[in-house]
């Protein structure tokens, strides 16, 4: 079941122009593809769908979209969005077609959680993520809105790796190398200030 429903309407006229049009009245271009049917181009409210990309789970969960004209909804994820550098604002959406058991991939938000309890953190270290998304394998209806990585007994120094964490029931990250997700690193101006002690 999804979590969200938005309502668009056809997108008639394509191309950069177009676009640029859509964007000055309100509107974002979309387009939902996928699901062995045709593409389907697409025109979206800009403030209400604004309202959604604030929210992190809008990006990892299953959403309804009814179009306007067209008899029942389109089942769908965000795969990807596109964004004005200047004014930080969608600029077009991608999405694609799912039903609730299809295997999807998608990258999802690591956080780094208990940070404070860390006795590294008390020590004066700090969480340096290295990985601020992983990419998952997992079920459309079981995508998780983020990965928490633990970091309540992490000392200065210490490293986490994709293999160190575990992933919830039925989520996988496909790697043949162990890379690093995130370390506990001491502050760069107490190594600084160590230096120009040392040097003295």
């Amino acid at each position: 079941m999804a979590d969200y429903t938005i309502n668009a309407t056809l997108r008639e006229k394509t191309g950069k122009g177009e676009n640029r049009r859509m964007r000055r009245a309100g509107m974002i271009p979309a387009i939902i593809y996928g699901g062995e049917k045709a593409d389907l181009p697409i025109i979206l409210n800009q403030n209400a769908i604004n309202k959604l990309l604030d929210q992190e789970h809008f990006f990892t969960t299953m959403i309804d979209i009814n179009i306007e004209g067209k008899s029942g909804s389109e089942t769908v994820i965000l795969k990807d969005s596109q964004w004005c550098p200047m004014y930080d604002t969608a600029t077009h959406l991608d999405f694609l077609r799912v039903n609730a058991s299809d295997s999807v991939h998608l990258e999802v938000p690591v956080v780094a959680i208990n940070s404070e309890k860390a006795p590294g953190i008390v020590a004066g270290g700090m969480i340096d993520l290295i990985r601020h998304t992983l990419e998952v394998t997992c079920r459309a209806d079981s995508i998780p809105e983020h990965i928490e990585i633990d970091c309540s007994t992490l000392n200065i120094g210490d490293t986490v790796h994709i293999d160190d964490i575990t992933l919830p029931d039925g989520v996988e990250v496909h790697h043949e190398v162990n890379f690093t997700i995130l370390n506990l690193a001491a502050l760069k101006v107490a190594k600084s200030e160590e230096s120009e002690e040392a040097s003295a």
